[in-house]
């Protein structure tokens, strides 16, 4: 079986937070919204029904830490999880933090525009703000 690897666009669009117990927990690097994209280190997994039982309840596990760290967000009033796989066939599930009035409401995130990149001395500054939220132990 091959090693897990994680999708070019993925690698491109978002940088990791955490690496939880099945999933990377990576940023999207879109300033416009908190935007988190659990990724399953597994090899070949395009969907959810292709995940054994243990390791939809790691998702399911990883999916409400995620949910629950971006509601109690500065500004979050909903929370929008979208895993459609079109264009990115890796299995990745988007946790996206919304309000009425950001951006792209009430429409979906995608295709709302280009995205809006964090600077880096910022960038940095949302990794670790999330890395506390989410309540990840510090990577070896």
């Amino acid at each position: 079986m091959s090693e897990f690897e994680l999708d070019s666009r993925l690698a491109t669009d978002s940088v990791l937070v955490a690496e939880g117990p099945l999933s990377q927990v990576r940023l999207m690097n879109d300033e416009r919204f908190p935007w988190l994209v659990l990724v399953p280190r597994l090899a070949g997994v395009t969907e959810w029904i292709e995940l054994d039982g243990e390791q939809q309840d790691k998702l399911r596990t990883e999916l409400n830490r995620a949910c629950k760290a971006l509601k109690g967000a500065d500004g979050v009033e909903k929370i929008n999880i979208g895993a459609l796989g079109n264009i990115v066939r890796q299995l990745h599930f988007h946790v996206i933090g919304r309000h009425d009035g950001d951006p792209a409401w009430p429409g979906p995130v995608w295709g709302s525009g280009p995205a809006h990149r964090y600077e880096p001395t910022a960038l940095d500054q949302h990794v670790a703000y999330w890395k506390e939220r989410l309540g990840y132990p510090a990577q070896s």
